[in-house]
């Protein structure tokens, strides 16, 4: 484990409001989202005593007339947010089968042998990095969470436990070489400085080397309404059309964009360097019209998003509301960031859900931020056998209503509230 010395922050804010675009530097900013004063999705509370000072940030998202970047301008200091990080990777059946089909991709696309190394930003719990490993390709990961970065050490992963950015790239170069691939995985959307993420990544590859990034796909978003993947940790929602524009910031030619379904539906860049690989791909070029044929680049789609997101709020409240007035209980299953952004922007607390639950040890004990539900192991459903259990988890629902089956057969119902609250 290699572990950097941590500056001290304590005089810098906590949260700031920037005033331009992360991707073209415009000013024309245009809110068309308020989803209220949050928490931070991640920080979960160990006791009751907490509750009274927890802070709370503005969840506003801008659309940028100058490129369509989507993405938020209140900054939360990445020290608060990711220096001591709840979320794991490995967790899930549904990522563990999605990391090693993504590994397989990159290791069949650039022939990755074992004298090539893979750089991981972000690299959590090594769970990706582990797939290529059983390639038997090197690998790095840069992680800045000090707890995650110590599970990922003791499972055999090199572990860098710093934030990366250009400064950081020539020493990772300097001690470990260049490297055939350089992946962000759900990181770009949590940087501030998007521009220079992507010079950093550049400044670590080989001539032919490809920085492969991916993030949730804003069209997804907008099309399945899926509002509750806003958090403070994620600062940008990326179109095609944005990326390409980041992309040529950084002298990057963008080969290849591959839409994937995990996480609600994301979108996997690949892009190298444009001296070597060239212009961009027609194929990607042509992603780009077809966003812009969906609205994608035009701020009247964005204010369309936004009513249906107050509708879906209606909706969901209604159908508690009408479960509850029956007399059957209620309970949650999850506790992810994005069913944090939905349960304080539905107002939704221990008066209408009394728990939820979830597989992390990292989570189970905790309080969930701002409406402070319980987080209880996943075998408290039978024990309890609620007459309905809603998924804030409802990106992995088809897992957990297979890991659940007995809970169901003795008569559970599902709750989805995304895109629109249904039973199951």
């Amino acid at each position: 484990m290699h572990f950097s010395t941590l500056t001290d922050r304590s005089a810098q804010p906590v949260h700031h409001l920037r005033a331009d675009c992360r991707a073209c530097g415009s000013t024309k900013l245009r809110k068309f989202l308020e989803l209220g004063p949050q928490p931070l999705a991640n920080s979960f509370l160990r006791s009751e005593g907490e509750f009274g000072a927890e802070e709370r940030y503005p969840l506003d998202v801008y659309f940028c007339e100058g490129c369509s970047l989507v993405q938020l301008l209140d900054v939360i200091d990445p020290e608060a947010l990711f220096r001591d990080y709840i979320y794991l990777t490995g967790t899930s059946d549904t990522i563990a089968a999605h990391n090693a089909k993504y590994a397989q991709t990159v290791v069949e696309l650039l022939g990755l042998t074992q004298e090539d190394l893979v750089v991981e930003i972000a690299s959590n719990d090594g769970s990706l990095l582990s797939c290529f490993q059983d390639h038997g390709v090197r690998t790095l990961g840069i992680e800045p969470a000090t707890n995650i970065a110590e599970i990922a050490s003791a499972r055999g992963i090199e572990t860098v436990n710093r934030f990366f950015g250009t400064d950081v790239a020539p020493d990772i170069r300097a001690s470990f070489g260049s490297a055939k691939a350089v992946i962000g995985n759900n990181v770009f959307a949590h940087v501030d400085d998007s521009r220079g993420f992507l010079r950093g990544c550049r400044d670590l590859l080989d001539d032919d080397g490809l920085v492969i990034i991916e993030v949730p796909y804003l069209r997804e978003m907008i099309e399945k309404l899926e509002y509750d993947t806003v958090y403070h940790e994620h600062l940008c929602y990326f179109s095609v059309a944005a990326l390409l524009a980041l992309c040529e910031s950084a002298d990057l030619c963008l080969i290849r964009a591959d839409r994937v379904p995990v996480h609600g539906g994301s979108i996997r860049m690949y892009a190298g360097r444009r001296e070597h690989y060239g212009d961009h791909a027609p194929a990607v070029v042509a992603m780009i019209g077809e966003e812009r044929d969906l609205g994608l680049t035009s701020f009247a789609r964005f204010e369309r998003f936004a009513a249906d997101v107050e509708s879906n709020r209606r909706d969901i409240l209604d159908l508690l509301t009408s479960i509850a007035r029956s007399g059957n209980s209620i309970a949650g299953y999850g506790a992810p960031a994005k069913g944090n952004t939905l349960l304080n922007y539905c107002d939704i607390g221990v008066n209408v859900l009394p728990y939820t639950v979830d597989k992390s040890s990292l989570k189970i004990g905790k309080y969930t931020p701002g409406m402070h539900l319980p987080v209880r192991p996943t075998g408290t459903l039978l024990d309890d056998q609620p007459d309905y259990v809603m998924i804030l988890a409802w990106n992995f629902a088809d897992e957990i209503m297979r890991q659940q089956q007995e809970y169901a057969s003795r008569g559970g119902r599902f709750i989805i509230p995304i895109p629109t609250p249904r039973i199951v």
